[in-house]
């Protein structure tokens, strides 16, 4: 029984403007024919989906189900990465995230954040309405400018943000639930949600929404220089969908975690296609098998390096490699003896 699942692929970084990039029907006879099982689809892709006819048609979602499934694939979750982010944009970052907004909403935060939320919610609606259960998305971030303690943070600062980002995201969270649809956040650099402790203070501070849950990607986990095994050993629980990203961190008497302000290629910590980083997959599917965690394998390439159709082609294979046919059977069950009562006592001389 294999409680992990896959391969599958995230579609973002692939879309392209010629075939078979340009379209859904391309795209999926294209990672098909790679090996992969699913697809994670970013909703600001409209050539894609149509996220407000999803939200809206339980016929188009039927359709678009079904168009996938012709493919030999399923539809893993649904992304919105980009409109994640824009829930909670510092002023400091404005003009650099307002590309993530259709223009009609660049220039004007307030309405900009409010498309970003209902984006969310129709999300929530879509991914019912395609018999999905957990969701992919960035938390977006009032405090990261603060993250170096120089100057120091006024007392009260941080908890301020958090308390202002929770605000911000319940009515998404309650939307969420009312759907039956987990909100998976990535835990990212750039992002309030960036590691353990600051997962920790959100679910506080939105008093232990169920919904709040992980999207697991151990490459930023390697960049931060954060054990990503034991990182599973505290929140497997919460982990219910995992991005397969390799990185590599190498530090030098030049460089280090902060990178340089320098290009990805010449930074200590770059992301790396599968196999060609440092990240101990077969540690991480094993965790992730022991504690039960029902999550799709789901590639995302990113590689300052290799091309994104070699990365494709060698992550599916690598995937399946990794993927492990949980046991239900005691490597010792040939020997086992009976439970017995009567027997039991007297063993335990009772």
């Amino acid at each position: 029984m294999n409680i992990i699942k896959g391969p599958a692929i995230f579609l973002a970084q692939f879309v392209g403007s010629e075939a078979p990039y340009n379209t859904l029907d391309g795209m999926c006879g294209w990672v098909a024919s790679l090996g992969y099982k699913g697809i994670q689809i970013p909703t600001w892709e409209t050539g894609l989906i149509d996220l407000d006819l999803a939200a809206s048609s339980q016929t188009y979602c039927d359709e678009l189900k079904g168009k996938v499934a012709s493919y030999g694939l399923e539809i893993t979750e649904l992304s919105t990465h980009l409109q994640g982010q824009l829930v909670a944009v510092n002023p400091a970052y404005d003009s650099m995230f307002d590309g993530f907004a259709p223009e009609t909403y660049r220039n004007n935060p307030k309405a900009r954040t409010a498309w970003a939320v209902d984006q969310l919610k129709k999300a929530a609606v879509a991914s019912k309405n395609l018999g999905i259960t957990a969701h992919a998305t960035f938390s977006g971030s009032l405090m990261w400018h603060t993250m170096y303690p120089w100057p120091q943070a006024p007392k009260g600062l941080v908890e301020m943000g958090f308390k202002e980002l929770a605000n911000r995201w319940m009515p998404i969270l309650n939307t969420f639930d009312e759907n039956g649809v987990d909100v998976c956040y990535e835990i990212h650099p750039g992002e309030d949600l960036h590691d353990g402790v600051t997962f920790e203070r959100f679910l506080k501070a939105t008093n232990n929404h169920k919904r709040v849950n992980i999207l697991y990607d151990p490459s930023h986990f390697v960049l931060q220089q954060l054990d990503y095994l034991k990182y599973i050993d505290y929140y497997h629980e919460y982990i219910k969908m995992f991005h397969v990203k390799d990185a590599e961190f190498n530090p030098s008497g030049k460089v280090g975690v902060y990178g340089g302000y320098q290009d990805w290629k010449d930074r200590a910590g770059r992301f790396r296609s599968l196999g060609d980083g440092q990240v101990d997959f077969k540690s991480i599917f094993s965790k992730l098998t022991q504690y039960n965690c029902n999550v799709w394998a789901v590639m995302e390439w990113e590689c300052c390096l290799k091309s994104p159709e070699q990365g494709a082609k060698e992550g599916a294979p690598f995937i399946a490699q990794h993927l492990i046919d949980a046991t239900e059977k005691g490597f010792d069950d040939f020997a086992g003896s009976s439970d017995d009562q009567e027997a039991l006592k007297k063993i335990l001389g009772i």
